[in-house]
């Protein structure tokens, strides 16, 4: 999975994408998600799930698309899965702390 990291006045924010969807563009109905596009948002360093986890868990927000950092989110509790939208058959997340 890449991960990069945002850090921001308000604080941290996480982009996270699964490996395999960084040159795709999603599509549902009206919404289209262009992450070959916006690479650059989410292609930071690759990272395993234990350091995904470490790194979720102190972040301020955080934006996750794919089926495998969303499972490792929500096994840790740190989402609720009926919050998570598909867009084009992937799943996709928002979670911003104020």
């Amino acid at each position: 999975m890449y991960l990069n990291t945002i850090r921001t006045p308000k604080g941290k924010i996480l982009a996270v994408c699964d490996k395999e969807l960084i040159n795709k563009t999603l599509n549902e109905g009206e919404i289209t998600l262009d992450i070959k596009k916006h690479s650059n948002f989410y292609k930071g360093k690759l990272v395993n799930e234990k350091e995904l986890l470490d790194e979720l868990k102190n972040a301020d927000s955080f934006n996750l698309i794919g089926k495998r950092c969303i499972e490792i989110a929500h096994k840790s509790g740190l989402i609720d899965k009926t919050t998570v939208k598909l867009i084009g058959g992937v799943p996709h997340i928002q979670i911003y702390i104020i």
